[in-house]
């Protein structure tokens, strides 16, 4: 019997997936355009599950005899190659138990990560930027093709806040409980006396939403400020006055946008960032997530982590809302989060959601 480790529910995905494809044979579904688009979205979210699923079966029944083989013919050769087959497979289950964890209305989406730096001045903005590294490296581990869309420097190094885009099949399901508080604690590297240093940066992840999800604004609710890139320029961040900052007045909700050198694309880009974060507000509020968000937007960052960092005097990463942690803290800050997301997502926890960076001051 193949077994996944409970993340993956054969005969369940099988069935349902019999019931979207028989849906989908109807002519009638497209009477109802949202319902459609909402069928046709999860069938090929549980058509791309089962398919991988099957892979694996295929492959890990193939090597479990060819492995009772190698073991009746003493062959430690081959015994060390299927070791290595199997360790691959299992990055494949992972994959899948992430999939069938996805189901929400915008978890296929692209979407946008936001990064800003805590109270602490250099020690926390260079920990924003190495939390922007991981997240980068993520993306790279994982196939997704990431944009920096801004980010401002910090006055001695790292980083006050960064957005990047991360686009791909599942972006944001697989992103959107890395919102909250993020620790680090580590002897300094810009303190003379090498002594141990507590810092905070959060995240917040929202999606990009879809052209056929219609959102108001009314041009009167809007700042539009035009300014000179802070960046470091080169290929990535120019450095001319094009820069764009939106800010929606009824929410003050604040984006800005500095990675082109036309500042009407920069505006284009920003308006779809404020349409996003709009739409995100709205899920969070239909998703019963505007309690737990408000009562996190207290104090600082202290009692409203999901992770922490421990560099020294012990090694551990450890994720404070599943208790999921690991030693090896040099692959976690080189993209290696895949644990913490599926743990996450398994346990349905929710993404600390709007945490700016005034909340962890």
């Amino acid at each position: 019997m193949i077994c996944s480790g409970g993340g993956f529910d054969k005969d369940d995905a099988f069935n349902k997936l019999d019931e979207y494809n028989h849906l989908a044979e109807n002519p009638e579904l497209w009477n109802n355009p949202e319902n459609a688009r909402k069928v046709m979205r999860e069938r090929g979210r549980l058509d791309d599950a089962v398919s991988q699923y099957k892979r694996y079966a295929k492959e890990l029944n193939d090597n479990l005899e060819l492995a009772e083989l190698a073991e009746l013919d003493n062959d430690t050769q081959t015994e060390d190659e299927i070791i290595i087959l199997l360790e691959s497979l299992s990055v494949i289950l992972q994959e899948i138990e992430l999939k069938t964890l996805l189901s929400g209305e915008v978890d296929g989406n692209d979407c946008f990560l936001e990064i800003h730096s805590g109270s602490g001045g250099t020690e926390s903005q260079d920990w924003a930027s190495m939390l922007v590294r991981m997240y980068l490296r993520w993306g790279e581990r994982n196939g997704y093709k990431v944009e920096l869309i801004e980010e401002t420097v910090g006055d001695v190094a790292g980083l006050k806040s960064a957005t990047l885009q991360f686009s791909g099949d599942y972006a944001y399901g697989k992103l959107k409980t890395e919102s909250g508080v993020h620790r680090l604690v580590r002897i300094s590297p810009f303190d003379s006396n090498a002594r141990r240093h507590t810092s905070f940066a959060s995240v917040w992840v929202f999606p990009v939403i879809d052209d056929n999800i219609d959102i108001e604004i009314n041009p009167s609710d809007l700042r539009i400020d035009v300014y000179r890139s802070s960046g470091a320029g080169g290929q990535h961040v120019n450095t001319t006055d094009s820069a764009v900052r939106i800010t929606h007045i009824p929410t003050n909700i604040v984006v800005q946008c500095q990675n082109d050198r036309s500042q009407h694309k920069n505006k284009a880009t920003a308006m779809g960032m404020l349409k996003s974060r709009l739409y995100e507000e709205e899920l969070r509020k239909r998703e019963a997530a505007a309690d737990a968000v408000a009562s996190s937007k207290t104090d600082n960052g202290w009692g409203h982590q999901i992770r922490s960092y421990v560099l020294q005097p012990y090694r551990m990463v450890k994720d404070l809302r599943t208790g999921v942690s690991t030693s090896n803290t040099d692959s976690v800050l080189d993209g290696d989060i895949n644990l913490f997301i599926t743990a996450a997502l398994a346990q349905k926890v929710e993404g600390g959601g709007a945490i700016l960076v005034e909340d962890i001051d």
